[in-house]
């Protein structure tokens, strides 16, 4: 890969979006992580809104862990799945409980072993409420970071590891907030606003390379 080239696409979306910053709202890691198992196959928007009602009737992983998953449903239905999330939920505190003190664990391994959180999840969790740096490969990073050339990938881990070795470790964590707003606000899975994106001279998808992911 072209390490000039990946310096001033990085470049460029760093002035795009200098305030790049999570969407999801949340006061520690406990809700961070709760917001984004809730957040799989659901808009941020969705889940920012069942979270303060859901925070208010189980504030931490204890109460979380004491609640029927019945009454956990009642809270999170508009976020879809929200039967087996409930179920997770739950399980992923009684795991916090008894296994970390109530506390949401720092390190990526232990993260990963809980109900419902995969790498992706761990990624977020470790970069947003523990300041680790770290790629969370949703779909907006994974479609964004392959057209323009980033990575060069058919599925999300290899274009995490490739994302790895394209973007210096310093801003992996800004990276991935600076490619999630620009798939929202320009680079659109369905139509790209190609004609008016700052990074079309250095994209593949916007020059027609074959490289570069539809």
């Amino acid at each position: 890969m072209n390490s000039d080239r990946n310096t001033r696409i990085l470049d460029i979306l760093k002035s795009l979006y200098p305030d790049a910053k999570p969407a999801l709202h949340f006061a520690n890691p406990y809700q961070l992580l709760v917001a984004v198992i809730l957040s799989a196959q659901c808009t941020d928007v969705k889940v920012n809104m069942v979270t303060p009602a859901l925070f208010a009737a189980y504030p931490d992983a204890a109460a979380l862990a004491a609640a029927d998953p019945l009454e956990v449903e009642g809270y999170i239905k508009t976020c879809g799945l929200y039967h087996n999330k409930a179920k997770n939920l739950v399980e992923t505190a009684k795991r916090l409980v008894a296994e970390h003190g109530g506390e949401v664990p720092a390190d990526h391994e232990q993260l990963t072993q809980l109900p419902g959180v995969g790498r992706k999840t761990a990624n977020v969790v470790m970069s947003c409420a523990f300041g680790a740096d770290a790629i969370a490969v949703d779909t907006h990073v994974f479609r964004v970071s392959n057209r323009l050339g980033l990575a060069d990938a058919g599925d999300v881990l290899k274009t995490e590891e490739q994302l790895m070795q394209s973007i210096p470790k310093a801003q992996w964590s800004h990276a991935h907030h600076w490619l999630i707003y620009h798939g929202r606000q320009v680079c659109a899975a369905r139509k790209p606003a190609c004609e008016s994106c700052a990074l079309s001279g250095l994209c593949e998808y916007a020059n027609g390379n074959p490289k570069g992911k539809k």
